[in-house]
């Protein structure tokens, strides 16, 4: 069955590149269509998601599947406070501060956004909140409001018997929370995405450009700064701080926040030197942590993968390192394809890719290996010596910084 025409569309309509959850995501989310269209035929099927934007919308439910909390990282919540409460407020008497969440998932961040602010003495009617998200599914459960334990994570909980009521199927959140949230369906990378000239003082978009390439990122940061207010802040992930830089953002320089305002010229990269061989040696070691959970805007659960995998990372570094650089590269994706996407996997793809002169491409990989575990002390020396290399000495330097705090806890 033929999957990459499927992987193509997928990415036409939402960004999505396969590589960032495996194509193995993909073919289980269009085998669960066929089956749920009864068809047999991935031909027919084809056909159907092409005349159908009901069955197109269908396909990328099956593949969004979230992974969010509430207050997850919470670091990024205080900062937005701090903004609000010490520079937004006394500058605006009056007014609305206007928020932005995109992708909101199943509601948690948006709600959080609002609990925060509530929290911190602010009313209701001076903050809104657009909430946008591709996934209908996951707007209808952000507006039922009910949630789980699953999304109630860390030790300070506090905030649940504050703001929610216990019902039978688990907790819901009150009115007085929702009542500043819109919750939207749209596409950020759509041609009328928020095209009204509206701005937001105060941006979350995080772990969402990890999933894209080059290109896509590209596009989709322009919208995003589009829509952030002369003042304004916007928060990503952090495996995606750096990639700011590279934008005309300058940081806020608020620790852990990854937080970001206009300002800073955009960096110009030297003039690119001639491909080199990288020696695929890692950074000095750091005690690793288990790695991240794959999440949380494109992700899809994995089966347990077949037996017969082909060569294992060892092997397929060894035939890279041997300088047979295309086969180690086709052998990393059959792995993703049939494991998912690993932090190691990535990590690999992005080594093959900078010693073979592509550095945009290994930039995504090593973004994309440090978002799934950003403690791995390999990718952030190299996306660091290769932004370097590029001449990006400011994004060079936040992960310099990463390197010598994990260095230090290490050996502490």
């Amino acid at each position: 069955m033929n999957f990459a025409r499927f992987e193509h569309l997928l990415e036409r309509t939402m960004g999505l590149n396969a590589a960032s959850i495996g194509a193995s995501a993909i073919e289980r989310a269009v085998s669960a269509r066929l089956r749920a269209c009864k068809l047999d035929d991935a031909d027919e099927y084809w056909e159907q998601v092409q005349r159908s934007s009901e069955e197109l919308q269908q396909l990328v439910e099956t593949v969004v599947v979230p992974e969010t909390w509430f207050f997850r990282d919470p670091q990024a919540f205080r900062a937005m406070i701090r903004i609000a409460i010490e520079e937004w407020l006394p500058a605006n008497a009056s007014g609305v501060l206007r928020l932005l969440s995109v992708p909101c998932s199943t509601g948690e961040e948006p709600y959080t956004m609002a609990m925060a602010l509530i929290d911190a003495g602010l009313s209701t009617d001076r903050f809104r909140i657009d909430a946008i998200d591709i996934s209908g599914q996951a707007l209808a459960m952000a507006r039922r409001g009910i949630y789980g334990g699953n999304s109630f994570r860390g030790q300070d909980l506090a905030f649940r018997e504050r703001h929610f009521g216990r019902v039978e199927q688990g907790c819901r959140i009150d009115e007085s929370v929702r009542r500043p949230i819109r919750f939207i369906q749209g596409n950020l990378l759509g041609a009328d995405f928020l095209g009204g000239g509206e701005t937001y003082d105060i941006v979350f978009c995080r772990n969402l450009l990890i999933y894209f390439d080059v290109d896509t990122q590209n596009r989709a940061i322009a919208v995003l700064k589009r829509l952030l207010a002369p003042q304004g802040m916007l928060f990503v992930g952090h495996s995606e701080a750096s990639l700011m830089l590279d934008h005309g953002l300058a940081s806020a320089k608020i620790p852990m926040a990854f937080a970001f305002r206009r300002g800073a010229s955009p960096n110009q990269p030297k003039a690119k030197p001639a491909a080199a061989r990288i020696a695929f040696q890692p950074v000095a070691p750091v005690a690793k942590k288990a790695p991240h959970r794959l999440g949380p805007a494109f992700v899809s659960k994995r089966d347990a993968p077949p037996p017969e995998l082909g060569p294992d990372l060892g092997e397929l570094r060894r035939i890279a390192d041997s300088g047979q650089l295309a086969e180690a590269a086709r052998g990393c994706e059959n792995h993703m394809r049939v494991r998912g996407a690993s932090p190691d996997a990535l990590l690999l793809l992005g080594l093959i890719s900078d010693a073979g002169g592509n550095e945009l491409a290994a930039a995504g990989y090593y973004r994309k290996a440090l978002y799934l575990e950003p403690d791995q002390t390999e990718a952030l020396g190299h996306l660091a010596l290769l932004l370097k290399k590029q001449g990006n000495i400011s994004g060079a330097k936040v992960l310099n910084d990463r390197l010598h705090r994990l260095s230090a806890r290490g050996t502490g």
